[in-house]
């Protein structure tokens, strides 16, 4: 009995021991909650594989710089990241995916020049990109290239500004799909240059050259890869690259603005995107991989082989770069007189 009261005595000192000493701290030292502990947030990222949403079909030039970024986030951030290609007009359908998802950094997507010139040209989007977009970093950015035929009478673009002026009307420009930012790259040039040719468009690519080759259309404005074999067949030649610099892709073909029309420039790029409310933390993790993948020598070897500059981006460079598109190519747009989607 005794020793039962002696361990009573015991523990109740004990208890008014700790009550003096808690009461004894600063009040900065007791905590006033207690919050349950955020398991997922304190997992580090990423904790399993992550999509990246394209909104374009396999094989083309964003699909495999996109997989080459990819396969180098994968080994440096340790998990897979898978891409997934979800083509569709606007790249509607492949945003859509991306905003669906949780925002956990764990479902990406791809947005380009092509989202700005979307969020243009349609009357409404199911999503907003400035609002709904969190930008991560550029993966490249790459030019238009202005061509003629090798046997044509334009050996520069100079020379075609001169006769589209001395004669207005009578030369054609030819592009793939009206609302494509080759289509707006033209209209730009036109615009920009004072210019008065005939739009000519045509539903891809090689009919574009055909007609070129032929002499349907005296100049033809594209993306590299489009050209390229024709190019390395010398059956045309690059006049001009749209970029506000010679591009590294071709360092001895001149500018648009070099060739008479000053103030002109179309520069296209990719990037990554995540949902609305993905932590800054997964942002900064995705980024900073970006920086070192993208100066990799062997990285900006294969873009460039590929017609694109391989280099990274601030989030807030991106974010600027999408919002000053957006309003570039509505300008375009109303310009042309081109009917909104």
């Amino acid at each position: 009995m005794r020793k039962g009261l002696e361990l009573i005595t015991k523990q109740a000192v004990t208890r008014r021991g700790f009550c003096r000493t808690l009461a004894a701290l600063p009040l900065a030292a007791v905590p006033t909650s207690f919050a349950p502990f955020d398991f997922a947030h304190a997992q580090a990222y990423p904790s399993r594989p992550v999509k990246l949403i394209l909104p374009f079909g396999a094989g083309g030039v964003a699909d495999v710089t996109s997989r080459l970024a990819a396969e180098k986030l994968g080994d440096k951030l340790g998990q897979r990241f898978v891409v997934e290609n979800q083509p569709g007009a606007g790249g509607i359908n492949a945003a859509r995916s991306v905003l669906s998802a949780p925002a956990d950094g764990h479902t990406l997507g791809l947005v380009t020049n092509g989202t700005a010139i979307s969020a243009a040209i349609f009357k409404q989007l199911p999503f907003d990109p400035v609002k709904e977009f969190v930008n991560i970093s550029t993966l490249g950015y790459f030019e238009l290239v202005f061509v003629t035929s090798a046997d044509g009478g334009f050996p520069t673009l100079a020379e075609f500004v001169r006769k589209a002026r001395a004669e207005p009307g009578k030369l054609n420009v030819g592009t793939i799909a009206i609302g494509s930012t080759q289509h707006l790259g033209a209209e730009l040039f036109k615009s920009t240059g004072k210019l008065d040719f005939q739009m000519v468009t045509y539903r891809n690519s090689p009919d574009a050259i055909v007609a070129l080759l032929r002499n349907d259309i005296q100049l033809l404005v594209e993306f590299p890869p489009a050209v390229r074999g024709a190019m390395q067949d010398k059956k045309v030649r690059a006049v001009a690259v749209s970029s506000p610099k010679r591009s590294p892709v071709f360092p001895d073909v001149p500018t648009v603005q070099e060739s008479g029309v000053a103030g002109y420039e179309v520069t296209s790029w990719n990037g990554l995107f995540a949902p609305t409310g993905t932590p800054q933390a997964v942002v900064d993790t995705i980024n900073k991989a970006m920086h070192e993948i993208l100066a990799d020598e062997a990285i900006k070897k294969r873009y460039l082989e590929l017609g694109v500059e391989a280099k990274a981006s601030s989030p807030e460079e991106l974010k600027g770069r999408l919002v000053a598109d957006i309003k570039k190519w509505s300008e375009v747009i109303e310009r042309a007189n081109i009917p909104k989607q």
